[in-house]
């Protein structure tokens, strides 16, 4: 069976080598470059006079995002010929009486006898733009009926501020605002359910883009990016192609694809300025920038490491050696709470055959401590198995099937190959390798379909595997579409450059058994001897053959319960 060589566990940047060499010549960016929707959103927005009055931009909720959108605001101003640039107004944080303002009464015994008249920030941004959190609108959902009346309307009425006394208030004020908000994807869909006009002529939608595909022609763009960064942040650039293919690296392990980087400016300032403390100010080498990545996992690394340790003194039990029946290495990703980082973690999935009506229990399931999309993989597990066995009559054999030692809730479904390679050599007799290590999603006709986290699963299973030795014939096998989203470690690189570490790509089930089992799952060829004519001797064999004595006493108990 095919095997991937090293070259496709990292990405590959040699095509883009002439560019990177001229890094030094290349101009730093100017606001909006990368954002083209966003640019495009925002250039309408101000151009046109009266509708939309609401601008939506989908970005995280904090001041640097807040400011990018201010200044490309400011850019397309200009860009339109004005006389004066627009006022541009941000509010965090808000309340009624920092956004509306306020009447305030007269003071008594006072030289103030008329009321005082305190202006918001509508007031302020009266003729331009006002920026705002939509966890601020959220957070105080009375805001919006009159924020949105004075958009709609041009008009704000003045409310007093305390209604212990009777004092009169001017007429309504005249103002012409658009709004800005900005906020997360989850946050925005709770006010557009909350408000239907949001998606329908009253705003524009737009978002600042996270990622970027690499090719020839968006390369000078992105490392015209960086450049902006480093110079918004006032951290040194990077010294040579060496330094750039390793940032280049780490994000594209970051956004989890070969052929993309982030965009995201707050990642780029905390990768750089923490190589910038490395470098002491000086130019920015890969010397810099991997000293400072490796101080980062060291810093991160005492969980993922505990979890390693507890494996390792046998508390939790992993084999990597030898052959298990109903027994396989899956792969899992953990997130802990309050921890920046995922990690990759080997689980054991173990299944057992009893005889039955055919029922697969998820035991996981049963005790609450699976998810809905764990669920869903295990019932398209299930249903490929039994079409693929064909049978004209019930299984007579249940399964359990069950993560060994897991004490928490498991989600997703991309343990659903090993689940099913599991089941099937417990219903074959067919010992699985230990050796390897499986991860995928199946469909219901044996396709293997990608996972996340796949660098933080081959990862933590190679952890094991090392610490007991390499015996040359460990590897993972995983989906063929997650090739695009290798970009593993040095470490495993090079136990795979050298032939003891393995990574076997595949595309359906056919292809995964014969690697764990040795025993082709099935074939059109009625001599050769598959997992699934195995299954059906065994099957047959329950039906027409001789009953073992533990069936025997199975009949003789039930027939004492039917006669009594």
């Amino acid at each position: 069976m095919h095997q991937e060589t090293w070259r496709t566990m990292i990405p590959d940047y040699t095509q883009y080598a002439e560019i990177m060499d001229q890094f030094n010549t290349i101009p730093s960016a100017t606001t909006g470059l990368l954002q083209d929707r966003l640019v495009d959103a925002v250039r309408r927005f101000t151009a046109i006079p009266y509708q939309p009055r609401v601008l939506r931009v989908i970005a995280p909720d904090n001041k640097i995002y807040r400011d990018y959108v201010i200044e490309l605001l400011a850019q397309s101003d200009a860009e339109l010929n004005k006389t004066d640039t627009s006022i541009i107004i941000a509010g965090e944080n808000v309340t009624e009486m920092t956004l509306f303002g306020a009447v305030y009464p007269p003071v008594e015994d006072s030289a103030i006898t008329k009321q005082q008249i305190k202006h918001g920030l509508l007031h302020q941004a009266n003729g331009g733009y006002l920026v705002l959190s939509v966890t601020s609108i959220l957070a105080n959902p009375s805001l919006w009926p009159r924020l949105k009346s004075v958009l709609m309307n041009g008009e704000l009425d003045w409310q007093p501020a305390s209604n212990k006394t009777l004092y009169s208030v001017p007429p309504a004020e005249k103002l012409n605002v658009k709004l800005v908000i900005m906020g997360d994807r989850y946050l925005m869909a709770e006010l557009d359910g909350a408000e239907p006009d949001l998606s329908s002529g009253f705003s524009m939608y737009s978002e600042f883009e996270q990622d970027l595909v690499l090719s020839k022609e968006t390369m000078p763009d992105y490392l015209s990016y960086v450049k902006s960064v480093c110079d918004h942040a006032g951290l040194p650039h990077l010294a040579d192609s060496k330094a750039i293919e390793l940032l280049l690296r780490t994000g594209a392990r970051y956004a989890e694809d070969k052929n993309r980087v982030p965009l995201c400016p707050i990642w780029h300032q905390g990768i750089l300025s923490e190589a910038a403390l490395e470098s002491k100010g000086l130019a920015i080498t890969a010397e810099h920038l991997a000293a400072s990545l490796k101080a980062k996992e060291f810093r991160e690394s005492y969980l993922p490491e505990r979890a390693i340790e507890d494996i390792h003194h046998g508390m939790v039990v992993i084999i990597s050696q030898g052959e298990e029946v109903g027994q396989v290495n899956g792969l899992t990703v953990v997130d802990v709470p309050g921890h920046p980082q995922s990690y990759g973690e080997p689980a054991r999935i173990s299944c057992v055959v009893h005889f039955g009506d055919g029922d697969i229990s998820d035991v996981e399931r049963k005790v609450d401590l699976a998810g809905n999309i764990h669920a869903k993989g295990m019932m398209i597990m299930q249903a490929f198995v039994s079409a693929a066995l064909d049978l004209d009559q019930p299984l007579p054999y249940s399964a359990s099937i069950v993560f060994e030692q897991s004490y928490c809730e498991v989600d997703g479904d991309s343990a659903s190959l090993a689940e099913l390679c599991a089941l099937v050599s417990a219903l074959s007799n067919q010992p699985i390798n230990q050796q390897v290590a499986v991860t995928g999603a199946v469909d219901q006709f044996g396709r293997v379909q990608a996972v996340g986290g796949i660098n933080e699963k081959i990862e933590g299973f190679y952890k094991v595997c090392v610490h007991r030795g390499l015996t040359g014939n460990q590897g993972v096998i995983l989906p063929k579409t997650n090739l695009v989203n290798l970009c593993l470690n040095d470490e495993v690189v090079e136990a795979i450059k050298a032939g003891r570490f393995h990574i076997w790509p595949v595309e359906n089930v056919d292809e995964t058994l014969p690697l764990l089992t040795g025993v082709t799952f099935r074939s059109d060829d009625d001599e050769v001897e598959t997992l699934l004519t195995r299954i059906a001797e065994r099957i047959d064999h329950f039906h027409h053959g001789d009953l073992s004595n533990e069936v025997n006493w199975l009949t003789r108990i039930k027939n004492w319960f039917v006669q009594h």
